[in-house]
């Protein structure tokens, strides 16, 4: 492998990575960092570019990580060791794994999302926390669903917390960011019956078929959805709550409801 050997502080390459924990700069230069052995992995194998990878032996938690450095090199990631202490200065977590990758941020539209037979998705609106939206994605992931669509985004969703909720699963899952009337549109052109979470409705999410091309709409975590889709949306679904709590965490709220779904379907795992 070629790799560069970096010990100071004052270094070009730990200063941009410090300015690509704003998202000001991240939206700037159309880049992210990505952190983890499992994160790179998964963003390698589905596709997103790395430009150069920072790593320190010390902080690896197995014996994988020079193999996958060796493979991203030989693409032309250029690699870059410094000590523990260097690479703390631009991790996220409190334990880091001793690996860190800047990455080309991906375009997503709503031409990317696929539009498959009895397909299930997920629509986002004005998701606000970074770890929900990570959440949300990985229970997508773990559901089989073909297509998650945020609508009027709140956060970034290269957010480095975004991406750590989502174990990777931000790669994996084909991904629209687009407004409330376009989403609207497409999922009534490609005949996709709605359904919106909300507790102004008698009828439980267990009552309705999701068999056929269905998608299911979250709101916020503090006001659920807004008019638009309450009014649009093909029919409306109430998770019950038996206790004194009036409502769930919004990602806990969509892994109930994508379950649900992937019961009826027989829990059917996609290649």
């Amino acid at each position: 492998m070629e790799v560069t050997q970096i010990t100071s502080t004052h270094n070009e390459g730990i200063k941009h990575l410090v300015r690509l924990r704003e998202r000001r700069e991240r939206e700037k230069e159309q880049l992210t960092v990505l952190e983890g052995y499992r994160e790179l992995t998964r963003a390698d194998e589905y596709g997103m570019v790395l430009t150069e990878a920072w790593f320190s032996p010390e902080l690896f938690l197995g014996e994988n990580e020079f193999p996958l450095l060796e493979r991203l090199n030989a693409k032309g990631v250029r690699l870059f060791q410094v000590p523990p202490h260097l690479l703390t200065k631009v991790t996220y977590r409190d334990r880091p794994e001793g690996l860190v990758a800047v990455a080309r941020m991906l375009k997503h539209e709503l031409s990317g999302i696929p539009v498959r037979e009895n397909g299930l998705y997920l629509l986002a609106e004005s998701i606000e926390k970074p770890g929900n939206l990570g959440s949300m994605l990985r229970s997508a992931d773990a559901a089989g669903v073909d297509g998650l669509i945020i609508c009027d985004r709140q956060t970034d969703i290269y957010n480095p917390n975004v991406i750590r909720a989502s174990t990777g699963a931000l790669f994996s899952v084909p991904l629209a960011e687009t407004d409330n009337e376009s989403a609207l549109a497409w999922l009534k052109e490609h005949r996709i019956l709605s359904i919106a979470t909300t507790p102004h409705t008698d009828k439980c999410y267990t009552d309705i078929d999701m068999r056929g091309p269905v998608a299911i709409v979250m709101g916020t975590e503090q006001t659920g959805l807004t008019d638009f889709w309450l009014e649009n949306a093909d029919l409306p679904a109430v998770i019950p709550m038996l206790g004194k709590i009036d409502s769930l965490n919004v990602a806990t709220a969509t892994t109930i409801l994508l379950y649900e779904a992937a019961r009826q379907r027989g829990f059917r795992r996609k290649d």
